[in-house]
């Protein structure tokens, strides 16, 4: 299935259940990764939809303090989704009670997860071995949630075991509004090549919208993602590390055609100080500029010359210290 450029209009209005995006670039939950802070700031740069990072059900049952501080958000955080992830009854259940308790737009259960310490446990990806148990835990979670219900899943376990297309027309029958797909196997984990036939399959299959996952890296692969499947809408995930204006840059390139200017070390370091600044407000100068290691990194990503100074921030200790290395990387010449 190829649909060629220009034939489709890939930003149209994407429904979910009962919440409608103006257009259909989302950004994904990522682990460590998906706070307050970096939700607001790709929201600046065109994010509509955000997630919170992936949720255990057994630490929500917990209550702890770092599963609460994932689920904090504010009034300009919307629309925001909630992923979980688990397999037993008891503690999804438990899960979706303390749930009622947060204001958010969509539930996302994971079933795509490939780590090996969440497959062990039978959740995440291990669940598209078994359809109907995951087929019986989405008719709980759709009965038990007042929210519209999504689910994300893989192109199947291994190369051998590629059921996606039977497990999206289950997901679809057990009341989910939407379906995320990666294109990937839970063995390839984030490797190998995208399986864009494989995603096409499962939107011909389907009558609920289908967005896709899977090196959408690049304005032009989001394109392709679009135009090689016949996605509803794409789901951005190592796309907005270090480049939160991805969401811009892809929507400038399909409406117009025009290719992202590159931006300089004075643009990079002004989106690195919101960035941290937001960091500091929301956990402290000390936890922000540990975490903040990180994402300095992505920042200088591919830049030349950059080594000392990725050095040189993860062994600041202080946002004083970590402003003067973005201050110094802002006066470097390409």
């Amino acid at each position: 299935m190829e649909f060629k450029s220009g034939e489709k209009n890939f930003l149209k209005v994407l429904k979910i259940g009962r919440l409608t995006l103006n257009h259909p670039l989302i950004l994904a939950p990522m682990s460590g990764i998906s706070d307050l802070p970096f939700r607001l700031l790709n929201r600046k740069f065109g994010a509509e939809l955000a997630f919170v990072e992936m949720l255990n059900v057994r630490s929500l049952g917990y209550k702890s303090a770092k599963t609460k501080q994932m689920l904090c958000t504010s009034s300009i955080d919307r629309p925001l989704g909630v992923q979980i992830l688990g397999a037993e009854r008891e503690y999804i259940l438990r899960a979706l009670d303390i749930l009622k308790d947060y204001s958010y737009d969509i539930l996302d259960f994971n079933a795509a997860c490939p780590v090996k310490k969440v497959t062990r446990r039978g959740e995440g990806a291990s669940l598209l071995k078994e359809p109907d148990k995951l087929n019986k835990i989405l008719r709980l979670i759709v009965r038990n949630v007042s929210v519209s219900v999504t689910v994300k899943i893989r192109t199947g376990w291994d190369e051998t075991s590629q059921n996606s297309k039977e497990i999206a027309v289950s997901a679809q029958d057990a009341g989910v509004s939407a379906l995320f797909i990666h294109g990937r196997t839970r063995r390839q984990g984030y490797k190998g090549t995208v399986d864009y036939s494989a995603i096409a399959e499962v939107k011909g299959a389907l009558k609920i919208p289908v967005i896709a996952s899977g090196d959408i890296l690049t304005p032009t692969l989001a394109q392709k993602m679009f135009e090689e499947t016949g996605c509803d809408g794409i789901m951005i995930a190592r796309g907005a590390l270090g480049h939160p204006w991805i969401f811009n840059e892809i929507i400038e390139f399909l409406e117009n055609g025009t290719f992202p200017k590159r931006r300089d070390r004075q643009e990079i370091a002004e989106v690195m100080r919101e960035h941290l600044d937001s960091c500091i407000e929301f956990y402290g100068p000390k936890t922000a500029v540990k975490i903040f290691h990180k994402f300095f990194s992505w920042y200088v990503r591919g830049i030349n010359k950059t080594r000392r100074l990725k050095e040189k921030a993860y062994r600041s200790k202080t946002p004083e210290d970590m402003l003067s290395v973005i201050t110094e990387f802002s006066r470097c010449n390409n």
